[in-house]
């Protein structure tokens, strides 16, 4: 098994049910295992949870901790510049926050950045020069 994978990205969340509620209006689907505690979503070989903050600080061993947002980003990749547009306004619509209205960037893409209720930082951009497989997901060429 290769060591280089990620399997779970889990996010610290304040209001279990809002996030759950937010994700949904991103047409997110949960899946059946989610629980009162916490809330998954499967993704292209891995998976994304939503966990409550002060339960994911006493999961780590470090109950009490104030767990910080915003240092990482989570970032989804779309093949055209209309495709961000359209998922940077579904964001905002949903009630996430906009951090970075999309545009061309330094690098000679275009990007946007978002952020969800619990300030989890999202980029949605278009790479020119990554091509995406047909389900979406990115293999780095």
């Amino acid at each position: 098994m290769t060591p280089q994978r990620v399997t779970l990205i889990t996010l610290g969340v304040a209001d279990l049910a809002a996030s759950r509620a937010f994700y949904a209006r991103l047409g997110w689907q949960e899946h059946q295992e989610s629980q009162e505690t916490v809330v998954f979503f499967q993704l292209h070989g891995a998976a994304l949870g939503l966990f409550p903050l002060d339960e994911l600080a006493k999961d780590q061993g470090r109950a009490g901790a104030a767990l910080g947002v915003g240092a990482a980003t989570l970032a989804q990749n779309f093949a055209t510049e209309a495709e961000v547009d359209a998922a940077y306004a579904a964001a905002l619509a949903a009630g996430g926050t906009g951090l970075k209205a999309p545009e061309k960037v330094f690098w000679g893409g275009y990007s946007g950045y978002w952020a969800d209720l619990d300030g989890h930082v999202w980029e949605v951009a278009m790479n020119p020069f990554w091509s995406l497989n047909e389900d979406g997901s990115l293999t780095l060429p």
